[in-house]
């Protein structure tokens, strides 16, 4: 489990037109949350204007905060080369100016002292850190943040091989139960446009997805692709299709319109589904994972030169329970899109997350278009904020963990497991028991201190030899690592590990204060 640090950017209304707070809502250590004011500048404005007008294709939103600040930035067409004695294109140091002057604005006080912190939690766990922005204002979603970075000569945050980028937010309806997945099922959905031979679309797409990077389905540890293609589906039709839970992918090329309900997707003539329908769909059909291959999938629609809030598609499927959404941020190039889908999903086959897989199709995309070309930047990855990434089960983890469905009778060779406190006692599960604040865990334990989803109870069964063995381990998951269990020399506190449980293993979940949970097995 990567450590995870989430902010958010919002505007303080009744301060000013051009004052923000940054906020630090999750952090991988307890006093992780802080509060950073702040004011947007100028420069940043002029930045943007230059950004639109070079590389802005089809979507354009300014930004109108009527600011007349005196501190203005140089404008990127006054910057210096950026190495001494080298010159550089405009279009290199436009790029390079807009994500330095995001990152300072962004990572200024206590906020870099806290990303800097949860770097080096992650870099002492030997992982990434999973970053997560969160863009309450919606005139600022249009802006590249994936191209934030600190110094010249350094990655951006999206191309990190420290950091995995996502967007995400906060209001959204709670994830169920997500199973992890074996393999790759995939619904290609292409609706109308006018400027697509559909059937060689199709074809393409289906060559791109099903085949990765051209390794082979017998490669080890490499899921296996199947796609299921729709030409032109009406909305009647494409529902009945995912009403069989029979996909964890769902993808879209074709024409599409922004709006406040997360625009439309034109299916056929005169036949249109709008964002909303379609997440209540893909929520409740085990859909983990919408990709969108339209220029208007991660833009919030626009109302007499206004952003609209949480219009964008993106946002919809995430605040109605879509685990992922990748969209675009602006139109982008067939010959791109297929070059990025085509690394994208030889990443998901090589069973990385999501966020993993979408950092190396980004910088596939920035090896073969360039660092001053746009394509790097156009993919928008939205991640709910209970969702780890997680698609696919590990190829380990597959080869390893028998399900008790797969050999008959496995299940009664092995004696029951409790986890138990003075109040209750609970069976635990053959695969996977989740413990949590809220009603949808198995476990529940309603107390203030205790996560949504604080923790999970592992069981294993796996051979040695012919002999059957069943092992249970304990997967911390709280946000502040709350969670201790009872060692020789007192309770330790663990956080975002995996521990092997035995019998008799006292645990405290929320608070050294709340209630002790024994771990038993029957007759041990």
């Amino acid at each position: 489990m990567n450590p995870s640090l989430n902010l958010a950017i919002s505007h303080l209304v009744n301060t000013g037109p051009d004052n923000f707070a940054i906020c630090v809502f999750e952090a991988p250590y307890p006093s992780g949350r802080v509060i950073h004011d702040c004011v947007w500048h100028p420069g940043l404005t002029h930045a943007w204007q230059e950004w639109q007008q070079m590389f802005a294709l089809h979507s354009r939103l300014d930004i109108a905060f009527g600011v007349t600040s005196q501190t203005q930035n140089m404008p990127p067409n006054e910057l210096p080369p950026l190495t001494s004695g080298q010159t550089t294109n405009y279009t290199s140091r436009l790029m390079q100016y807009l994500g330095m002057s995001l990152w300072r604005w962004v990572f200024d006080g206590p906020i870099l002292g806290c990303l800097e912190r949860s770097s080096g939690i992650a870099m002492g766990q030997n992982t990434r850190l999973r970053f997560r922005l969160e863009i309450r204002d919606p005139r600022l979603i249009a802006l590249p943040w994936e191209i934030m970075q600190r110094e010249a000569g350094q990655s951006a945050m999206s191309l990190s091989q420290n950091i995995l980028f996502s967007r995400t937010t906060s209001e959204v309806e709670p994830l169920p139960r997500l199973r992890l997945d074996r393999d790759l099922n995939i619904l290609l959905v292409l609706g109308e446009n006018e400027n697509l031979q559909l059937d060689k679309e199709a074809a393409i797409l289906e060559q791109t997805l099903a085949t990765g990077s051209g390794v082979g389905s017998n490669f080890q540890g490499y899921a296996l692709c199947t796609v299921k293609t729709l030409l032109q589906p009406t909305p009647q039709q494409l529902i009945k299709e995912l009403e069989t839970k029979a996909y964890n992918i769902f993808f879209y090329a074709g024409h599409g319109l922004p709006g406040p309900d997360g625009g439309y997707l034109f299916l056929r003539p005169e036949m249109r589904l709008n964002g909303m329908e379609l997440a209540q769909v893909l929520s409740h059909t085990g859909v983990k994972l919408a990709v969108f291959n339209a220029c208007w999938g991660a833009q919030p629609a626009a109302a007499q030169g206004q952003a609209i809030p949480s219009s964008s598609l993106a946002e919809v499927l995430i605040r109605n329970g879509v685990p992922a959404v990748l969209g675009m941020r602006d139109q982008i190039a067939d010959h791109e899109s297929h070059s990025f889908i085509q690394s994208f999903v030889q990443g998901l086959r090589k069973r990385l997350p999501i966020d993993h897989a979408v950092a190396e199709a980004r910088q596939h995309l920035l090896t073969v278009y360039k660092f001053n070309q746009p394509a790097w930047t156009l993919p928008v990855l939205y991640l709910h904020p209970e969702f780890d990434g997680e698609l696919l089960r590990s190829y380990e983890e597959g080869i390893t963990e028998l399900p008790e469905t797969s050999i008959p009778g496995i299940g009664s060779l092995f004696p029951a497991a409790w986890l138990k406190s003075a109040d209750n006692i609970y069976t635990l599960q053959s695969g996977v028991t989740r413990i949590g604040r809220t009603a949808d865990n198995d476990i529940v334990i309603p107390e203030p201190s205790v996560s949504k989803r604080h923790a999970e109870i592992l069981c294993r069964n796996t051979f040695t030899g012919a002999t059957p063995v069943r092992t249970y381990y304990l997967q911390e998951k709280s946000t502040y690592g709350t969670t201790w269990i009872l060692r020789p020399n007192g309770w330790q506190q663990i956080h975002r590990q995996e521990v092997p449980l035995e019998p008799g293993m006292q645990l405290k979940f929320g608070s050294m204060r709340s209630h002790c949970w024994e771990f038993t097995i029957e007759d041990s």
